[in-house]
């Protein structure tokens, strides 16, 4: 098997009818698993499960983690308290434009205070109760307080994609002059798609002198597509939840993103992308939400081949049948021929002489015909069935045919 593209770092760009890698030049990640990953239905994580995933999320290189919503109670001011005491990188809160929230997060010591408020007529109406002009006046005040504070503050415009796109742009261009760092724009309901997103982020961008920010959420299954969408169209950050968890469907996964920027846009994001299936298994176990196997990058299929094209092409050169540009390697991950129905000769002859087998021809084909047909009756091939068969057949050890 070619070893040339087992490697941990970055690989050129495949020179085809995707050739272009020249979209973006940089590209910042909000880790949001601790606050909105969180809010899945279902699940919560301990004091110490968010200590431990701020932790490995730190020592990756991640721009900034949102610890969570200090006001929600004592347990969590602790922990975002002591996330911030403990990380080196930017710690941030989140708060209503509330005044109790914003001193909370003030005083839970981040350097980060992330506020909101609803801008879209539905929930401005039926969830805050409240006008378009309070909401002006709240958005701006808060953001006052913030900056007044000294920390840095991002703003957003909850439910922004499905906000009247004048007022949108008015409360923005109103944060703006306060002196907000950051503008977020959220996909909240999930409604946008790539296009609408490029063009929505490009005006934003046109209006504020502030950072964007994008938080895409997954109804229709676009929200990474959207986030890299929106950093297309000029946003420098997304933010993203480990294992795409999140409200409803989840929001855009930090995996996919950020081996979206390093692999397809060959773009450096900082981030050390070896540990992605260390921090993907562990979000998976402290919250309770199994990862399925075909989960991009993190799932146990992402690099597991059994059709037996497929499995032999990959034994001559990974690039054939996996993207080239992401090994497993690179996110400390590994590369699996799995056995079964579409399992084929080239695939049984490697896992025969990686068992300590010599096999002939004719004992790799009826070798292969024993797992085809164990396979079509759904059962799991194992590598101890392999061996079985192997000495059902007779087969000669490697060292006894050296003999």
């Amino acid at each position: 098997m070619d070893s040339s593209s087992d490697t941990s770092q970055g690989v050129e760009f495949f020179q085809g009818t995707l050739d272009s890698t020249d979209e973006i030049e940089s590209a910042r990640v909000f880790d949001t698993t601790l606050r909105d990953g969180e809010q899945s239905p279902r699940t919560s994580f301990s004091y110490e499960d968010k200590r431990e995933i701020a932790a490995v999320l730190d020592e990756m290189g991640t721009h900034v983690i949102e610890a969570g919503f200090p006001v929600n109670s004592d347990a969590e001011f602790e922990a975002v308290r002591d996330i911030a005491e403990n990380t080196s990188t930017t710690t941030c809160g989140l708060a209503r434009v509330v005044d109790k929230d914003i001193e909370a997060a003030i005083d839970s010591g981040v350097e980060m205070v992330h506020v909101f408020s609803s801008t879209s007529d539905v929930q401005i109406e039926d969830s805050m109760h409240a006008t378009r002009e309070e909401v002006v006046e709240r958005s701006v005040a808060a953001v006052e307080r913030v900056k007044d504070a000294g920390l840095t503050c991002m703003y957003s415009p909850m439910d922004a994609t499905r906000t009247d796109e004048g007022y949108l742009i008015e409360v923005i261009e109103e944060v703006s002059d306060a002196g907000t760092d950051w503008i977020n724009i959220p996909d909240t309901c999930g409604v946008a798609t790539p296009r609408r997103f490029y063009d929505l982020i490009s005006t934003v961008v046109s209006h504020t002198d502030a950072n964007v920010d994008v938080h895409t959420h997954d109804d229709f299954g676009l929200a990474t597509a959207n986030a890299l969408s929106g950093i297309e169209a000029g946003a420098r950050q997304a933010q993203v939840s480990v294992n795409s968890i999140g409200e409803r469907a989840g929001n855009a996964a930090y995996e996919e993103f950020v081996m979206a920027i390093e692999s397809v846009y060959q773009v450096d994001t900082g981030i050390d992308t070896s540990r992605i299936t260390e921090l993907s298994r562990l979000v998976e176990e402290k919250s309770g939400i199994d990862v399925p196997g075909n989960k991009p990058v993190v799932g146990e299929n992402a690099f597991s081949h059994e059709s037996g094209i497929h499995a032999a092409g990959v034994i001559e050169n990974s690039d054939t049948f996996e993207p080239g540009v992401m090994t497993p390697d690179m996110v400390g991950a590994h590369r699996e021929l799995v056995l079964g129905k579409h399992t084929g000769n080239h695939s049984v002859r490697e896992r025969l002489e990686e068992a300590g087998f010599a096999p002939s021809d004719d004992e790799v084909r009826a070798v292969t015909r024993e797992v085809k047909d164990r396979g079509a009756e759904k059962e799991r091939v194992t590598l101890a069935m392999l061996k079985e068969f192997a000495r059902e057949q007779g087969i000669k050890r490697t060292e006894e045919v050296r003999a």
